[in-house]
């Protein structure tokens, strides 16, 4: 309960009124005795001392009087009003040793005793030394003077100061009756007083329970000019900006949480001691792991110490490259923070990657392969040539003639593949879509490749179910993928073998151009593998019918820039069957680069 700003102020002012008003009521009770005090010395040294010279005369007249102490009490009798004398304040002669003589109260006699200042008197001076906190006062004067030099009277005054007391009390019951009405005003005001300024406080301190519990809904009315309204609109000022702050950041951590689970590299975060303290679902996929909360750095990545700022060196960053489940990832590690460290792993599936870089190489090793032979052939024999120029017999010549027009229209056909596939690979293949009729098309090529298949022993039949739709398309390039995947097919089917070329409406909207064979086949493991650049089952074999590798790779390209899909089924030695499936209505202007 005291605890609170609010009785605290109250308890404050209380005891400030009290402290004020008890020193205010001890200093009038002390006034009250200095007044007194000093009012009694006032009236008897304005009537005896020597100030007053004719009364003063007139006492020491009287001393030396054979009736003395009556002739001293008769002139005493006279200032009577002026000395203040009255039931509390008497007066008496004393001789010169300080013994009771005559006085106007006859019971002084009985109580008088030998005071400081009656000493002080009989040896000759004037006794008036009185403080407030004795229980009397008195004054003695010496008169007259023996032969020895000794005052032989002394006029004594004595006040028992019940009149002090009695108005010291009464002031005093004064002073307590106002401390006791001044009490209850007190705590009246102190409580109205701190309650202006403790309930604009309150009102803060709820208010910020309430921003601290995150509502920022209320604001604080300022009922002031004085500094509690300059600190209610501080405050106001205050939460007004946290609100629009935390807005931001929630906004920020918002952006960054979808982020961080959407991007497509895994990110990983560990504290100093390498807990694991976040870790996206991309993360999860790539390592093969899941959050868990006592997870660390070893069981995330077995085997790897994690990387020290020593160790990421000027860089910043550590990187290496892991194998996880059959992938390669990049991985990258980096510390963060400086008042709370750690280490932030990002991690990259670079399994394509590296098997497009595996490709790249082995298609660069391919084309130099595949033109080195040419080119070793032609050199050879065009050497032999010219070594043995005029000496050959001309049949001879002719054959070496021959054989370098063979190899010159085979790397001619390579670089025109290739430059084809270049041209797909950068969408700069100018395609021509116009409507055609799709029958017309396939009777075009079974014509184009019949004779052919007759020069290799092998017999073509056509086989077109139904009426052909026609279609939109580039009637050249689809004509040659489809002469590209029959001479595949006249290639590899051994003599006396049979090859079909069919070709029906597959569904609305839909054709499908289908060539089987019954020739040797393909190995189950080669067959995903046939649309790629160069790859042949048997390299030698492919090499010596002329094949270079890329016919089924730029069919698949073609027909893919057609929108269409292109499959291969095959058994070994039982035979090969490449389906082609087009959409026939593509947009009929749809001409230009793809």
């Amino acid at each position: 309960m005291f605890r609170s700003l609010h009785m605290k102020l109250v308890i404050i002012l209380i005891l400030l009124i009290v402290s004020v008003m008890a020193i205010m009521g001890t200093f009038l009770v002390n006034s009250v005795g200095s007044y007194y005090l000093n009012d009694f010395e006032t009236q008897i040294e304005n009537v005896m001392t020597e100030n007053n010279y004719e009364t003063y005369r007139s006492l020491e007249q009287a001393a030396q009087e054979n009736d003395a102490p009556e002739r001293i009490m008769e002139i005493l009798s006279a200032f009577v009003g002026r000395l203040g004398i009255d039931s509390y304040r008497t007066y008496a002669v004393l001789d010169g040793n300080g013994t009771f003589l005559t006085g106007d109260n006859g019971a002084l006699a009985s109580e008088l005793t030998r005071t400081p200042n009656i000493l002080t008197a009989v040896g000759g001076e004037v006794g008036a030394a009185n403080t407030t906190i004795d229980s009397y006062m008195d004054y003695a004067i010496p008169l007259g003077k023996d032969d020895d030099g000794e005052p032989k009277y002394i006029v004594y005054f004595f006040d028992d100061k019940r009149e002090t007391r009695d108005l010291s009390w009464n002031f005093f019951g004064i002073v307590v009756k106002a401390m006791t009405f001044g009490l209850l005003v007190a705590v009246l005001l102190s409580f109205l007083l701190s309650k202006t300024i403790t309930t604009p406080i309150e009102n803060i301190r709820t208010r910020a329970q309430m921003v601290a519990a995150g509502d920022f809904s209320h604001r604080l009315d300022i009922q002031s000019n004085d500094e509690i309204g300059e600190l209610t609109a501080t405050f106001n000022h205050m939460a007004d900006r946290l609100h629009d702050t935390l807005e931001e950041i929630q906004g920020e951590r918002d952006k960054l949480g979808t982020i961080f689970l959407h991007m497509t590299d895994g990110v990983t975060a560990f504290n100093a001691e390498g807990k694991l303290i976040h870790m996206n679902p991309t993360a999860e996929n790539l390592l093969g792991a899941t959050f868990q909360e006592d997870a660390h750095f070893n069981d995330v990545f077995e085997g790897i110490d994690a990387p020290t700022p020593i160790a990421a060196g000027e860089q910043g960053f550590v990187q290496m490259e892991l194998e996880r489940m059959g992938r390669t990832l990049s991985v990258l590690f980096a510390p963060y923070g400086e008042n709370e460290r750690g280490i932030i792993a990002v991690i990259h599936d670079i399994t394509e990657q590296r098997k497009l870089d595996e490709a790249r190489r082995e298609f660069i090793a391919n084309v130099s392969h595949e033109l080195r032979t040419p080119l070793t052939n032609v050199k050879s024999y065009t050497e032999t040539l010219i070594d043995a120029a005029g000496e050959l017999p001309t049949d001879t010549e002719v054959k070496f003639l021959s054989v370098i027009a063979g190899e010159t229209d085979r790397m001619t056909r390579i670089v025109k593949d290739l430059l084809t596939l270049s041209k797909l690979d950068c969408g700069k293949m100018d395609l021509h879509f116009h409507r055609f009729s799709m029958q017309h098309m396939v009777e075009s090529v079974y014509n184009a490749m019949v004779l052919e298949a007759g020069n290799n022993g092998l017999e073509l039949t056509l086989n077109i179910q139904g009426k052909m739709p026609d279609m939109n398309g580039d009637r050249e390039r689809l004509e040659q993928v489809v002469i590209n995947i029959l001479s595949n097919a006249v290639k590899y089917t051994p003599s006396g073998g049979h090859i079909v070329l069919s070709a029906a409406r597959r569904d609305e909207g839909h054709v499908m151009i289908r060539v089987k064979d019954d020739g040797m086949g393909i190995p189950k493991d080669d067959i995903p593998r046939l649309f790629e650049r160069f790859y042949r089952v048997d390299k030698a074999r492919s090499r010596a019918k002329g094949g270079s590798g890329l016919g089924l790779a730029i069919a698949k390209e073609m027909v893919e820039a057609h929108r269409g899909t292109i499959y291969l089924e095959s058994q070994l030695d039982e035979g090969t069957t490449v389906t082609v499936v087009l959409p026939t209505n593509l947009p009929a202007d749809q001409d230009g680069m793809v």
